[in-house]
């Protein structure tokens, strides 16, 4: 069971979207939040797999929420973004926030991208994906002497694996190794590449392999 917190001040938003997660078997919706801080005190509360937050909220915003969640370990952040609110994603990745998804997306695609990052994936839709891609890339170094120079094969098969938004346990299935050594595999990413977390991981790679 994929225990959820949802936080959105719009209350239509949040009511649709209470709706599609109570649809699903393998969901439980722990609470609802109008605002960030609200949320995180719920996340105190309720320790849920995943929040599903709004970037933009009055207080405490989306991004703000995420920090102190992944800060706190008290759960895995998705966050819901528009096509206008694409600088504020740039924050977000600072803290390491694994899943971003666009609040017009189809209602499967938002299941899929709830258990992607209860399953320890990430999620980046297209559109967000090479907008992020194309603002890390300016003005940073050419191809050939980037952060992933020193890895080797398997680590670079892995990192394009993270990329793709797939979990240490579908990496492993895909590779045929267990999750302890993808585990492994992505500390040796973060340490030989001077990365923080999984998504730092995703942003590299796309920049420059894709």
């Amino acid at each position: 069971m994929i225990r959820i917190l949802l936080a959105d001040d719009d209350a239509i938003i949040r009511e649709g979207l209470k709706m599609i997660i109570e649809t699903q078997p393998d969901f439980s919706l722990e609470g609802t939040a109008k605002d960030g801080k609200e949320a995180v005190e719920m996340a105190r509360e309720k320790m849920p797999d995943v929040a599903l937050l709004d970037i933009r909220m009055p207080g405490l915003d989306g991004i703000e929420a995420a920090k102190v969640m992944l800060k706190e370990k008290l759960t895995l952040p998705l966050l819901l973004t528009t096509f206008d609110e694409q600088d504020f994603i740039l924050r977000a990745l600072e803290a390491g926030v694994s899943g971003y998804i666009l609040k017009n997306s189809p209602a499967d695609r938002l299941l899929h991208a709830i258990r992607t990052v209860a399953a320890g994936g990430t999620v980046f839709q297209k559109d967000i994906l090479d907008y992020i891609a194309k603002k890390v890339a300016r003005g940073e170094e050419k191809k050939g002497s980037h952060r992933f120079r020193d890895l080797t094969e398997r680590e670079l098969e892995v990192a394009s694996m993270v990329a793709k938004g797939l979990s240490n346990k579908e990496i492993g299935s895909k590779l045929f190794i267990s999750d302890g050594t993808v585990r492994n595999h992505i500390s040796m990413i973060l340490d030989k590449a001077g990365l923080e977390h999984r998504t730092q991981i995703a942003i590299e790679y796309l920049k420059n392999y894709e």
